[in-house]
């Protein structure tokens, strides 16, 4: 059967890639919404008032919702969705605990898919870096991330992703240091934490282990936004056979 999906920020950079790799793969586009929809098309869809989205969930019902807005965007389109029952797929980051909130709450009444980063590579990265962290104890921590001049958090998702793997793997990392200036000796149990916006890079982050007189990089680096489409859209074909609930990417990647 062939998956119909929803578009939210149809003609935002994730929306445009997910709606071209949607039609590379056959996927069906049920409809596209954005904020300021005003007519025009993207990869030949017409896209439609964000406005519109409660009333073409029910008149279109597409199998799930792929959505790449922002935190207030995502938590009304959940709010759609739950009142639907269509499944949503969301690499929006930047929630806050209210957002979180609202996203497990809208999870009760439809399955809710929440995803920092869609790309096998940074699972494989994840789990590469918690083992080098795990057998590298006394080694000290860095991490850098850096995307292009138009993301709005920082740190990234993924970089809180990777600081929550480091920490949960060695005991005593508990301070995220973000940046430095002036006089500022390194402590015990510190993880430094770096973020850099420039260009129109599309994603890189970048673990450094070093001690013993010795170093260890462990680096991931996206050269296309259609990674994280693809990852979106097998996710949403997935979670549309799903019940109610609340996911993470991470957690069911392995699965895909």
């Amino acid at each position: 059967m062939t998956l119909s999906v929803a578009v939210t920020g149809a003609t935002g950079r994730m929306g445009r890639t997910v709606l071209d790799v949607a039609r590379e793969r056959g996927v069906d586009v049920a409809f596209a919404v954005n904020r300021d929809g005003d007519g025009q098309h993207v990869e030949g869809v017409p896209v439609r008032p964000a406005g519109e989205f409660a009333a073409l969930l029910d008149s279109e019902a597409p199998d799930a919702v792929v959505d790449f807005t922002g935190p207030e965007s995502t938590v009304e389109y959940a709010r759609a969705c739950a009142e639907t029952g269509v499944p949503l797929v969301t690499g929006t980051t930047g929630f806050s605990e209210a957002d979180v909130a609202a996203l497990e709450e809208a999870s009760t009444e439809t399955p809710i898919l929440v995803g920092a980063n869609f790309s096998r590579g940074v699972q494989a990265l994840l789990d590469a870096v918690e083992s080098a962290v795990t057998d590298l104890p006394e080694y000290d921590v860095e991490l850098m991330e850096t995307h292009h001049n138009g993301k709005r958090d920082a740190p990234s998702g993924t970089a809180k992703i990777l600081l929550d793997r480091i920490e949960g793997a060695r005991e005593g990392a508990s301070e995220r240091v973000h940046g430095r200036e002036g006089e500022a000796p390194r402590d015990e149990g510190e993880i430094g934490v770096h973020a850099r916006r420039a260009g129109d890079i599309t994603g890189e982050h970048d673990v450094l282990l070093a001690g013993n007189h010795e170093s260890l990089e462990l680096t991931h680096r996206a050269g296309s936004r259609s990674v994280f489409a693809e990852g979106a859209l097998d996710a949403a074909a997935w979670l549309a056979e799903q019940s109610a609930d609340y996911y993470r990417f991470e957690t069911i990647a392995s699965q895909l």
